[in-house]
C-alpha cells in the first residue's frame, strides 16, 4: 500500500539523506525509496530537483531562525555595535550550514520559497541604517559578508565533508587531499610562498574564517556607513 506523503515529509527526508549521501548522491528516486513511495509521487510536490533544493534551503533557514542562531538581526537592540551584528549573523549562518553535508552548496544559488527570510533580513538592515548606513550601503555590506560566508563554507566542506559543529570536528574525517604538509611537499621548493600559504587556507579553518570576517568588516568600515562621510 502506498503511503501518503506531504511536502514537509519530503524535505525533512531529503535533509536527513543529504547528511548520509551528500548532494551528488541525493536523488528523487532515493528519497522516494526512503519514503516507501514511487518516484512519480514526489512530482506532485516538486517538479524537479532544483525545486526541492530551493525548499531545502528555505527549511535550513527556518531552522536557523528557530534555533536562534540567526542572532545578528537582534544584536543592535542589545547594545552591540553594527560590526558585531554582522559578525554574529555570519557566525550563525556558517554554523547552521556546516550542520548539513554540502550545506553551503545547497544554500548557494537557490531561491527562497517563502518570505521567512524577510523578517530577519529587514531587522539586520534596519540595525545598519539606524546607525548611519544608507540602504544601499547596508544591503551591500550584508550581501558581501553573506557571500563570503557561504563561499567559505563550500570550501570548508571540501576539507571536512562530514557535517557537524566546527569545534567538535573529528580530525580523522579531514579529506587527505587537503593535508597541508603533503600539499607543501608536492608543490616543492620552487614555490615557497604558495607552499606556505596552504596552512592559512587549509589549516585552522576556524581561525581563517574569523580572520577573513575581520577583513570584510574592516573594509566596510572604511568604505560605507557612519564615519566615512563628512
Amino acid at each position: 500500500m502506498v503511503s501518503r506523503i506531504d511536502r514537509k515529509q519530503v524535505v525533512d527526508t531529503a535533509l536527513r539523506l543529504l547528511n548520509e549521501v551528500g548532494l551528488d548522491g541525493l536523488t528523487l528516486r532515493r528519497i522516494a525509496k526512503e519514503l516507501n513511495v514511487q518516484a512519480p509521487a514526489l512530482y506532485w510536490h516538486f517538479k524537479n530537483k532544483q525545486e526541492l533544493l530551493d525548499e531545502m534551503a528555505t527549511e535550513i533557514f527556518r531552522r536557523m531562525a528557530a534555533s536562534l542562531e540567526w542572532e545578528g538581526a537582534e544584536e543592535a537592540g542589545r547594545g552591540h555595535s553594527w560590526q558585531e551584528t554582522l559578525v554574529v549573523a555570519c557566525r550563525g549562518l556558517r554554523r547552521e550550514l556546516l550542520g548539513y553535508r554540502d550545506g553551503g552548496k545547497v544554500f548557494s544559488g537557490t531561491r527562497m520559497t517563502d518570505d521567512s527570510y524577510a523578517g530577519p533580513l529587514d531587522g539586520l538592515l534596519r540595525s545598519l541604517t539606524d546607525v548611519g548606513f544608507t540602504l544601499r550601503e547596508a544591503a551591500q555590506a550584508w550581501w558581501t559578508a553573506y557571500n563570503y560566508t557561504v563561499g567559505l563554507v563550500i570550501e570548508e566542506q571540501s576539507v571536512y565533508p562530514d557535517p557537524g559543529e566546527p569545534e567538535h570536528r573529528d580530525p580523522t574525517t579531514r579529506d587527505p587531499a587537503y593535508d597541508v604538509e603533503t600539499r607543501a611537499e608536492k608543490i616543492g621548493a620552487g614555490y615557497p610562498l604558495a607552499a606556505l600559504a596552504g596552512e592559512e587556507m587549509f589549516g585552522d579553518l576556524d581561525r581563517s574564517f574569523e580572520a577573513g570576517l575581520r577583513i570584510i568588516v574592516a573594509g566596510i568600515e572604511v568604505t560605507a556607513g557612519p564615519g566615512r562621510r563628512s
